[in-house]
């Protein structure tokens, strides 16, 4: 079997990859959402093909998920964070401490959990308090950003966009308390969402699992509210380091939103997924307020 894996073939190995034990079939149906039939009939086909022995996955297994891995993971950091005033006045909002531990720390773990050590950081506003990452994150590189006071967050994509391809890309700002939404493995490029009945956000409308339509507010059962953090695949990577540049360069492209070059200007090339997650596992802090709510060590 070559390395290009079927949807079914690539769920149940990334599943027994990520399992310390051998899995049932019964426990496959279950963790992929697959019917029994479906897993019995893939688990037979790998298993012909030496990726999957006695239930477990094979060294050959795991080497024919690796075009599907996750390589790098890039942060968007450059911002101000004015609706988080007054702390971001002395401290970059990805460096807010909540619950005694910063923002990005939380992030960054994920990513160190799913196995990703190549992590760059986009920064501009006070961009030497950064360097204290350093301390605890020797891997950690940073992106440059001059242009961050005059131009939207697509001015940062534009400085990491040769880095987009197997990456994750991330606000920086999110608080996540769930750190396995960050995965270690990606069939297709995608973007992590909230399901609602009704939202007042950013937000996709989604058509059998992909993105159609970008929009602030919405409501029906196909609406999701954007959560800041996606994946891009080689392919699609190579793609956004070429139209990044090409939207930015467009008459107005300084004020775009990055996640709307892939999503609204040039989305003819891309088919990007939902990756399903719920309120509990992340979240956004807006406002000062919102941090006092959270932390009660600021309401004072």
């Amino acid at each position: 079997m070559s390395t290009q894996l079927t949807k079914k073939q690539f769920d149940i190995l990334s599943v027994l990859a990520g399992s310390v034990s051998p899995l049932t079939q019964r426990e496959l149906e279950k963790l992929t959402g697959h019917s029994l039939g479906t897993i019995n009939k893939t688990v037979k086909e790998l298993t012909e093909a030496g990726l999957i022995q006695n239930s477990g996955i094979t060294p050959e297994g795991i080497s024919a998920l690796e075009p599907y891995r996750a390589k790098r993971a890039i942060f968007i950091a450059a911002g101000f964070g004015s609706r988080l005033v007054p702390i971001t006045f002395n401290t970059p909002k990805p460096l807010v401490r909540v619950k005694g531990v910063r923002i990005i720390d939380r992030l960054i773990e994920a990513c160190l959990g799913a196995g990703i050590e190549e992590i760059y950081i986009v920064r501009g506003y006070l961009a030497e308090q950064f360097d204290q990452l350093l301390y605890k994150y020797p891997n950690v590189r940073f992106l440059e950003n001059p242009v961050y006071n005059e131009a939207n967050n697509i001015s940062s994509a534009l400085v990491a966009r040769e880095l987009l391809k197997n990456a994750y890309v991330f606000e920086a700002d999110l608080l996540i308390s769930n750190p396995g939404i960050i995965k270690k493995y990606h069939y297709t490029s995608d973007f992590l969402a909230i399901r609602k009945d009704r939202s007042d956000d950013w937000c996709f409308k989604v058509k059998d699992g992909v993105i159609v339509e970008e929009k602030v507010g919405g409501e029906g059962e196909d609406i999701w509210q954007m959560v800041g953090i996606s994946y891009w695949n080689e392919a699609d990577g190579r793609r956004l380091s070429e139209d990044i540049a090409e939207v930015y360069a467009a008459p107005g492209g300084k004020e775009r939103y990055w996640e709307q070059v892939p999503l609204v200007y040039r989305k003819e090339h891309y088919s990007v997924r939902v990756a399903p997650c719920m309120d509990e596992d992340i979240v956004e802090i807006d406002t000062f307020k919102e941090l006092k709510a959270i932390d009660k060590t600021y309401d004072v």
